[in-house]
């Protein structure tokens, strides 16, 4: 799929934006909407800096940023960002009734064959694509923040979605220079999400136990097996160790590891008491906005420098 398509972004937040960027770097024409006049007006700012982000840092470069920018127009009229699109991407809050509505909005500016596409982290696409007619055509595309720099996309396709749709999602993504993958399921949280938050719950589970502090519940993980993730995943480990160990350690950890079905009790106090992180300060840690720019700097440096080394143009 070398041509170019017109697609349709909706939401021009911290990921819709992003994801503008990710199509239209690839030369597409994009369509970027959203009703906030003031997010709007800084989507395409906020582009050009990722761009000269990318450029200082040796992934692309800066004569390729205009171009780019070029592909973009941004709209708060809905029906003039949809009508034309083949493939429209919501990237709106995270709250189904939202989402639903959107794309019974949607279905009655674009042609039959257009694919809408949800960026959500962890709804069921089934239950968003319940009020269009037209069902085959939605499917879930789980971009990572911040999409410029993390490959991978989970394509996940609902109940009724048809495979066409599917593999012409997953061709879209890996010519526009992502890491697409297909989840055969449609089930809450997908595949990242799963994993992610199960590793969080027993991380904050440890230090609610009191076995031990923040600090040293991420030390461990920075020190350990977070080290050999990126060459070595878990499956590939338990291969490596053997399924018979892999087992025997199951059978012993597994019931004396957290189960609950409901946030730990130290998470929902930090929150009640507003302690939410970055925003506010305080989370597991104390942050300063020196603290808070130092730590978004080491991300994006430790994020390029993985994109430098895997880069395939």
């Amino acid at each position: 799929m070398a041509r170019s398509e017109h697609i349709a972004v909706i939401g021009a937040g911290l990921m819709g934006h992003a994801i503008a960027q990710v199509f239209a770097s690839r030369g597409h024409e994009v369509s970027l909407m959203d009703v906030n006049d003031r997010v709007l007006g800084e989507a395409l700012e906020n582009i050009r800096i990722n761009l000269g982000f990318l450029a200082e840092n040796g992934i692309g470069a800066m004569e390729d940023i205009e171009p780019a920018l070029k592909n973009i127009r941004t709209t708060s009229d809905l029906r003039k960002a949809a009508t034309g699109a083949r493939f429209v991407v919501e990237a709106v809050s995270e709250r189904l009734d939202l989402k639903q509505g959107l794309f019974v909005e949607l279905e009655r500016y674009c042609a039959p064959q257009t694919i809408f596409a949800t960026n959500t982290s962890a709804i069921s696409i089934t239950e968003i694509a319940a009020k269009v007619r037209r069902k085959e055509r939605v499917v879930g595309t789980h971009f990572w923040n911040p999409p410029y720099l993390i490959p991978l996309v989970e394509v996940i396709g609902g109940r009724h979605t048809s495979a066409e749709v599917v593999d012409y999602t997953f061709d879209l993504l890996k010519t526009a220079g992502k890491h697409p993958v297909k989840v055969k399921k449609d089930v809450p949280g997908f595949v990242g999400n799963r994993l992610q938050h199960a590793l969080w719950r027993e991380a904050v589970s440890i230090v609610d136990q009191g076995i031990a502090d923040p600090a040293t519940v991420d030390e461990v993980i920075k020190n350990s097996f977070g080290i050999r993730l990126p060459v070595l995943a878990p499956l590939e480990t338990a291969d490596m160790v053997g399924l018979d160990l892999t087992l025997q350690i199951h059978e012993y950890i597994l019931k004396r590891i957290d189960r609950s079905m409901s946030p730990a009790a130290l998470l929902r106090r930090k929150v009640e008491r507003g302690e939410l992180g970055f925003k506010t300060g305080k989370g597991f840690y104390e942050w300063d906005r020196e603290k808070v720019e130092q730590c978004r700097h080491r991300l994006l440096q430790h994020l390029v420098r993985w994109m430098r080394e895997h880069e395939t143009g």
